[in-house]
């Protein structure tokens, strides 16, 4: 099976193209910082590539729609006029909210607030005005926040402060929230690819267990051989301290704070129902602790 992958140079597209090529997948990746073009002997397109969402705020929102929105326009159309029959885009939760009180579908009405989450909306609609011909399926991938080992970000933040011996601030928040292990990306992925019968559409991709920062500080505590003191310091304090941290580049700013402490539940039932199966094959504690656990060799 030939497998173009767009992005394959980043944390996502580094470990699926290496996840598929175990499977035996003839992987070309390609970059479209230069000259490119599909093969028209492939028989998968997975675009990964475009601009992730930054939480130091710093982008031009015009680079947001350039590679996230027009870039995909041009991939999709290329794919289109081809004989490639699968084309798997990568768009992401934050197309369609930015908050989620209860449980997040693929039935939700779309309301995006920031630059990532519009630009990769633009993205889906476009996709989905477009005729798609019999012989080809089009998925549009919706994963939440994806993690795994040699992955940075928030996940390496708290490791850090856990490390340290840092007391916790945020006891005070009570959420929950869904989290992506990168082998479950991969294994979904690799379901597509292989099974025919899997119809077109959009799905969400998540773990199956809903988490708070608190329990993840806990699991981090239990890599670690620790036990961090939480404190419960007034959110409205936190707030405040998080916008002074918007001002002058502080660890913890209002974007991040939102990550940490957001609820954010994302329902995976949709693409377990298309592959019949009741779980996935990493559970969500698994996963975080592989991924915590390779923090210890860095």
């Amino acid at each position: 099976m030939k497998t173009i992958i767009t992005g394959a140079s980043g944390f996502v597209g580094q470990n699926l193209s290496q996840y598929l090529k175990n499977e035996n997948c003839d992987i070309k990746a390609i970059s479209l910082r230069s000259d490119w073009t599909l093969d028209n002997d492939a028989d998968a397109v997975i675009h990964l590539a475009g601009k992730a969402h930054d939480v130091e705020n710093s982008s031009a929102e015009e680079d947001y729609f350039k590679i996230n929105t027009d870039l995909t326009k041009k991939v999709f159309d290329e794919f289109l006029n081809s004989d490639i029959k699968d084309f798997i885009y990568f768009s992401s939760v934050k197309a369609v909210a930015d908050c989620v009180e209860d449980i997040l579908d693929e039935n939700r009405f779309a309301e995006p607030k920031t630059p990532y989450g519009k630009s990769k909306r633009f993205a889906e609609e476009y996709l989905l005005t477009k005729k798609i011909p019999d012989t080809k399926r089009l998925f549009i991938i919706r994963p939440c926040m994806i993690h795994g080992p040699g992955n940075k970000g928030n996940l390496n933040l708290l490791y850090k402060i856990v490390k340290m011996g840092i007391p916790w601030p945020l006891g005070a928040f009570d959420n929950k929230r869904s989290f992506l292990n990168i082998d479950n990306l991969n294994f979904l992925i690799l379901q597509i690819l292989k099974n025919k019968k899997i119809e077109s559409g959009i799905y969400n991709f998540a773990d199956d267990d809903f988490l708070s920062t608190n329990e993840l500080i806990k699991i981090i505590d239990e890599v670690l051989g620790k036990k961090t003191k939480q404190l419960n310091v007034y959110p409205d304090i936190i707030n405040i301290f998080s916008k002074v941290g918007d001002k002058v580049k502080l660890p913890l700013n209002s974007e991040r704070l939102k990550k940490l402490t957001e609820n954010y539940k994302v329902s995976n039932n949709k693409i377990k129902l298309a592959l019949n199966i009741r779980q996935l094959p990493v559970s969500t504690r698994e996963g975080l602790i592989k991924t915590i656990k390779s923090f210890q060799h860095k």
